[in-house]
């Protein structure tokens, strides 16, 4: 399916990046609001939240069929593959961040913090050393829509960390209005965080304790508003934004974009090759094969 022009180069070091497909390809049409994409490559399969149809669903890459992958899904909203092969979740409606075990049984990782329920649980990363970083922003306690109505028991919207030895929560910054993605460097030595709100990133160096420091500017969105994103293996992070999906230079440069025809809420790379994008955008997920590589994760 072509949707007219595709990428937009505002830097010469973009041209590099798309010398791939000159399309987009839509994937599937039928959601409320995609979320959470991840890629599983043994599975070979691509999941998604569709967070107000309460599911997650799932793309065949052997068949292209489409198919429920669970529902009720507890209003799931980001995901992410750790480096055992399971599912990490972050569910709206539970307010709490779950793994999905091999035998398909469900592990509760956190849904507390001082004794008071998380707010609605957004985007996980997982580090090599196996912690787990979430981000707790309130869209879903602010209506019915992508989770239950209620008022926040913690009072702010955070970030925190799950130790992976003794499951200890710790929250490592406070410093936003609404937390959304997030995505380690290559190195791990620093970690991007978008806040939706603000319509900016920030650039946190990681402490040896686990700990992070106080975040320093790394951009402001010129479309809308930030929401999830990934890093390629030269550490260039793509984001959703509201024309499309941007392209950043680790020195803060906004290199080009892929114009997509709905609001982008985030994306991740995939395939065979790792060199599928795939994008999660309003009611579609899109995909469309680029001449980089995502950063591998697991």
């Amino acid at each position: 399916m072509s949707y007219g022009k595709l990428y937009e180069t505002l830097d010469d070091r973009f041209a590099t990046c798309v010398n791939g497909d000159v399309r987009l390809e839509q994937l599937h049409d039928d959601c409320r609001w995609a979320e959470g994409p991840f890629y599983h490559p043994t599975g070979r399969f691509l999941g998604w939240s569709d967070i107000p149809n309460d599911r997650i669903l799932r793309w065949d890459e052997t068949t292209g069929e489409v198919g429920v992958l669970r529902q009720p899904a507890g209003n799931t909203n980001g995901h992410t593959i750790d480096r055992q092969g399971r599912m990490i979740s972050c569910e709206h409606g539970n307010r709490r961040v779950t793994r999905t075990e091999h035998d398909g049984s469900i592990t509760v990782l956190a849904d507390r913090f001082g004794g008071m329920r998380f707010n609605s649980p957004n985007d996980v990363v997982v580090r090599s050393d196996n912690s787990i970083w979430f981000t707790d922003p309130t869209y879903g306690i602010k209506s019915d829509y992508e989770g239950h109505q209620a008022e926040s028991e913690i009072g702010s919207a955070d970030v925190y960390r799950i130790d992976p030895e003794t499951g200890e929560v710790r929250m490592v910054a406070s410093d936003m209005a609404q937390p959304n993605g997030l995505a380690f460097s290559l190195d791990e030595l620093t970690l991007y965080i978008c806040d939706s709100e603000r319509r900016d990133m920030k650039v946190y160096d990681v402490n040896d304790d686990g700990t992070l420091s106080a975040g320093k500017p790394f951009a402001e969105c010129t479309n809308g508003c930030f929401d999830g994103f990934r890093l390629d293996n030269t550490g260039r992070i793509w984001t959703s934004a509201g024309d499309g999906v941007h392209c950043y230079d680790p020195d803060g440069t906004l290199l080009g974009k892929i114009l997509v025809p709905e609001v982008v809420a985030n994306v991740c790379f995939g395939g065979p090759k790792h060199n599928q994008l795939f994008i999660c955008a309003t009611t579609s997920v899109y995909m469309v094969k680029l001449s980089v590589t995502g950063a591998r994760t697991f």
